[in-house]
Parts: C-alpha cells; sequence; structure tokens
C-alpha cells in the first residue's frame, strides 16, 4: 500500500517548531477580547447548509462557489462552516443568550473552511478570531468592535496597517442604490462575467466584490454607496468617524468596500497591510442589523468582525514581529542503569508538580549520546544519575550554557534548590537584556 504523504491542498500543518507562534496569537486575541468584556463561545464545525444559504447569501461567492456540502444517510445537508457569524448567532438564538440582558458579547478561535484557490494568506482550511456584540444600534458599539481589533494588531505588533471604512446603508436606502447599480452595469452586461450577470438582477453590488479583473475594471466608475444613504445611515456613519477620531484611531474612507457577505449593513471595515502581497485584509467586518432576524429571531442589531490568524501570523512574520519563547527544557536527567532510571521518573514527576519541563532518557542511551541529546533539545541544565549518586544522595547539577557546576541534594529540597538555580539563571538573561538595552540607548 502507497503512502499518503502530502497534505490536501489549501491546508496547512502547524509542526511543534512553530507552534509557539499560534500560542502567542491565540493567548494574545483571547486576553484582548476579554479585557474588552467578550467571553469564549465555542461551535460546531459544520451546520445545516440553509444557515449559510440564508445568511451569507445565495448570490455570494462562498456559498456558489466555496463551500464544502456533504450529505450522510438519513441526514439533511450540511455544510464546514465558511465563517462564524452565522453558526455563533444560531448558537445564541439556541441557548437562549440573548435573554440575559444587552449587549451580549462573544469571541471565538475556529478554523474555517472555504474551496478557494490557494495562494500566501489563503487557504481552504484557515483559522480565524472573531469578534460578535449583539444588542445595541449605537455607533458606539461599532467604534468599540474597532477598537478591539486594533488593540489585537496592536498587540501583536503589526505596523502599517490602515482602517478603511464605509457604510452600505440599510435596506431603505440601498434599494435606490441598487437601482443606480442595476442602470450603470446593465450598460456594460455583456463584458461582465457570468456569475456577475447573474448578480445583476438579483444583487448588484456583488458586482463591486468580484475578483474578476474585466468586472473590477468596469466597478471602478459605478455609483458609489455613500451619495445614496439615507438620513439615518448617514448620521450613523457620521457619528462613528466622530467616535473614531475621540478614540485616536486613523482610518480611511473607502467607498468600495462592500465586504463579500449579504448580511452586512450601514457600517463595514477592513484592516489593511501591503506587506503581504494581493491579499491584504488582516481583519474585516462591519453589521448586521437584520441577520438575526433573518434566522428566526426577533429584529436585534449585531455587528462584529473575523481576522484570519494564518494572515496575522504571516504578517507578523514579515514585520519582524515578537512571538512569545518557545518553551524548552529546564531540565534532562541522564541516567544510568535501571536504578537510575526509576529515579529519574520520580524526580521529574516531583519537578513537574512544581511547574518545570523535565525530560530524561526514554530510549537506552549511552551517556555520551544522551548529553548530545540534551544539548540537541536546548536543556538549560543535566544531571547524571548513577549508582554513586544514588547512594551519596546528592547529584551534580551542570549549566549547559555556562558550564558551571552545582552540587543538589536528591532527598532534602531539591525541588526549592533546582528552582532557586532555574531563577538564577532567568535573571542573568534579564541582567543580559538590560545590559544589551542600556548600551543601544546610549
Amino acid at each position: 500500500m502507497a503512502l499518503i504523504t502530502q497534505r490536501p491542498k489549501g491546508t496547512m500543518d502547524v509542526v511543534p517548531s512553530q507552534s509557539y507562534k499560534w500560542h502567542t496569537v491565540e493567548k494574545l486575541v483571547s486576553e484582548t477580547a476579554e479585557l474588552h468584556g467578550f467571553k469564549e463561545i465555542r461551535i460546531p464545525t459544520f451546520e445545516d447548509t440553509g444557515l449559510f444559504v440564508r445568511s451569507v447569501g445565495e448570490t455570494t461567492d462562498v456559498v456558489q462557489k466555496e463551500m464544502y456540502t456533504v450529505t450522510a444517510a438519513g441526514d439533511s445537508k450540511f455544510t464546514l462552516r465558511p465563517e462564524g457569524t452565522a453558526g455563533t448567532m444560531r448558537a445564541m438564538l439556541e441557548n437562549g443568550i440573548m435573554n440575559e440582558g444587552f449587549p451580549q458579547k462573544t469571541y471565538y478561535i475556529l478554523s474555517c473552511f472555504r474551496h478557494e484557490k490557494p495562494q500566501a494568506g489563503r487557504l481552504r482550511e484557515f483559522h480565524q478570531f472573531g469578534c460578535e456584540m449583539v444588542g445595541t444600534e449605537s455607533p458606539r458599539a461599532d467604534a468599540e468592535v474597532i477598537s478591539l481589533a486594533k488593540c489585537v494588531l496592536d498587540r501583536v505588533g503589526l505596523k502599517n496597517i490602515r482602517l478603511n471604512i464605509n457604510s452600505i446603508g440599510c435596506p431603505t436606502c440601498r434599494a435606490e442604490y441598487h437601482k443606480a447599480l442595476k442602470e450603470y452595469f446593465s450598460a456594460r452586461k455583456n463584458e461582465l462575467c457570468e456569475t456577475c450577470q447573474g448578480r445583476l438582477e438579483r444583487n448588484p453590488m456583488r458586482i463591486l466584490d468580484c475578483k474578476s479583473p474585466i468586472c473590477q475594471d468596469i466597478a471602478k466608475d459605478a455609483p458609489v454607496i455613500l451619495d445614496y444613504l439615507c438620513d439615518d445611515c448617514k448620521e450613523h456613519f457620521e457619528k462613528l468617524q466622530e467616535y473614531l477620531s475621540v478614540m485616536g484611531i486613523e482610518f480611511d474612507i473607502n467607498p468600495r468596500i462592500v465586504r463579500g457577505l449579504d448580511y452586512y449593513t450601514r457600517t463595514v471595515f477592513e484592516f489593511i497591510t501591503t506587506d503581504i502581497g494581493a491579499q491584504g485584509t488582516v481583519c474585516g467586518g462591519g453589521r448586521y442589523d437584520g441577520l438575526i432576524e433573518q434566522l428566526g429571531g426577533q429584529k436585534t442589531p449585531a455587528l462584529g468582525f473575523g481576522m484570519g490568524l494564518e494572515r496575522l501570523i504571516l504578517t507578523m512574520e514579515k514585520q519582524g514581529a515578537g512571538f512569545m519563547e518557545q518553551k524548552t527544557c529546564d531540565l534532562y536527567i541522564a541516567p544510568m542503569g535501571e536504578a537510575a532510571v526509576c529515579k529519574a521518573m520520580g524526580i521529574a514527576t516531583e519537578l513537574r508538580d512544581e511547574g518545570c519541563l523535565v525530560e530524561y532518557d526514554l530510549v537506552g542511551r549511552g551517556l555520551k549520546a544522551q548529553m548530545k541529546y540534551a544539548d540537541k533539545i536546548g536543556a538549560k541544565f543535566v544531571m547524571v544519575l548513577g549508582d554513586n549518586e544514588i547512594e551519596s544522595g546528592e547529584a551534580r547539577l551542570k549549566n549547559m550554557r555556562s558550564g558551571e557546576q552545582l552540587d543538589i541534594r536528591l532527598d532534602v529540597g531539591l525541588a526549592e534548590s533546582f528552582s532557586n538555580a532555574l531563577m538564577s539563571e532567568m535573571f542573568k538573561d534579564i541582567d543580559a537584556d538590560i545590559e544589551n538595552f542600556l548600551g543601544k540607548e546610549n
């Protein structure tokens, strides 16, 4: 039987040597969301297909071209989630979360699936950090959600990120805008791609989001939504700009942002970088005041955003942003003989209970090979255990970086003695960092 040695197209492996980058990002995004009062929600990987058709929109690329839909005997159609908002709204409705007072604020970190052409920053299985706020139509909420997204980007250390905002109005003013778009695009209908020719009657705004270069060229002179906003939508958008300015958040007004999903209303926004090529949007979101009603609930305003973690990490790497240090072995125990192996197991258990990362030989290597292995895994200290050490109740602790050695008791105060050795080494690193910083300052 042939070995299957390639991952599916459009997916990626996060190998152990890279997982610390994901730990960094997941820790920072969840901490930042919680500081803003958002609580985690976890939803299924797949949902009834109708949920996404109804919420995301039949005329979107996601529904028409990109969804992974499956069936099983006796079941209706299910779809692997292409985004997180629809499933989160469904879960909030089904579990009565909206009865607990407004606003309700949730966040999630989850995998999503879209059948797209893979490229840098765009995969078929990707991971998304998202936040949803339900129960307020105030533009203050829009500013708060945008502020949260910016705080996340700031905390992970990104630079040169521009915020673009737009308003795509409400159903009332958007109806007038649709008329203007139909009139404009109808004059060049035969030049549009086949998909956009179908969109022209059902949802002409989707043409503005088409990836076809020809459609993009035609759309560049199309009417602008901001010229068609009703008084309420115009006031909402002006207030948002005022609040963002008060919060010190710089922004550009980009009337071409419509986002790729049908449920958006009024505010839409994107944080964009030029550091990762064509796929420069690292965060996108907006308001979807009609979505919950579409899903069978009471009319309830809502808004949020999604942030692709692959793109986020890719941008961090391009910009040289810092990640948490990868955890390395604090102590490697090199046992010589079966009695020493048993002793090493006991010591490892004791020190692990104190929060130390401890390893010992599991292969049966000789001492020389064990020392090479300890060096390879970056062990900070090594302790050699043999019959003499067990009999005397004392072993020698070797600092692998400095070469210094310290005698340490095995039976009395072992955990405290080793913790002190670790702390001493950590303070040396801090002192070195301070000296290095002061040297740069001078």
